[in-house]
């Protein structure tokens, strides 16, 4: 069943946005039937700004130091969120903590892009993290958003090996790699309605999931 052609997209992003093109690229492809309908940043000069303009999406930069708090920096951000009535949020490479009072209201409609495979690695430099721990599988996971940093339900995973002499930058790119047809199908299935956040963890064709779905090597789920 194909998704509303409808569908609304809002992206978080505090840096390059390589996730964001992704979708973008699978959305001119033909490949995800939805739209970028804004970009969203709490630094200004964060990269994916400029890729939403250039794809001529609205982009809103909001900076956490013209705000009292953080709870006010956060409810300010999730009323320009909310003014472009997006269906799913996207927290993408966004690296503020965001507090119970604007996640609580919009989880079943908010997802993150994680390069760990959850719940391993939690937090920053989850690649340098693996290595030290002597990982031999890494990966990426789409996960629906709670205020628990990187605890929320897991939707999705794709995992790659850790090889011999890899290095942070060499095993972060083997991941970015998964990480954009992870996050492109992952959606995909939100669109089409197929997966949803019930009071029991993820469902998928409306039953619970017992394990994330894992990304196989023709870029669809297993």
């Amino acid at each position: 069943m194909p998704a509303p052609a409808s569908f609304r997209i809002a992206v978080l992003a505090s840096g390059r946005g390589s996730n964001l093109q992704a979708l973008l690229d699978a959305i001119a492809a033909g490949a995800l039937d939805a739209q970028v309908v804004g970009v969203f940043s709490d630094r200004a000069q964060a990269p994916a700004l400029g890729r939403a303009r250039d794809a001529g999406i609205p982009a809103h930069a909001l900076s956490p130091r013209g705000h009292a708090s953080r709870d006010a920096f956060d409810a300010a951000l999730f009323d320009a969120v909310d003014a472009s009535a997006p269906d799913l949020i996207i927290c993408a490479g966004y690296m503020r903590l965001l507090g119970d009072a604007v996640v609580a209201p919009r989880s079943v409609r908010m997802i993150n892009i994680h390069p760990s495979l959850l719940p391993d690695f939690k937090g920053l430099h989850t690649h340098r993290q693996a290595l030290a721990a002597g990982a031999t599988r890494h990966g990426a996971s789409v996960h629906f958003v709670t205020a628990d940093l990187d605890g929320g339900p897991v939707i999705a995973q794709a995992a790659v090996p850790v090889l011999e002499g890899d290095d942070e930058a060499s095993l972060s790119a083997r991941v970015l790699e998964r990480e954009h047809p992870l996050l492109v199908e992952t959606v995909r299935l939100l669109a089409w309605r197929r997966i949803a956040l019930g009071d029991d963890g993820v469902h998928f064709d409306g039953r619970p999931l017992q394990a994330p779905l894992q990304l196989a090597a023709n870029n669809r789920f297993a």
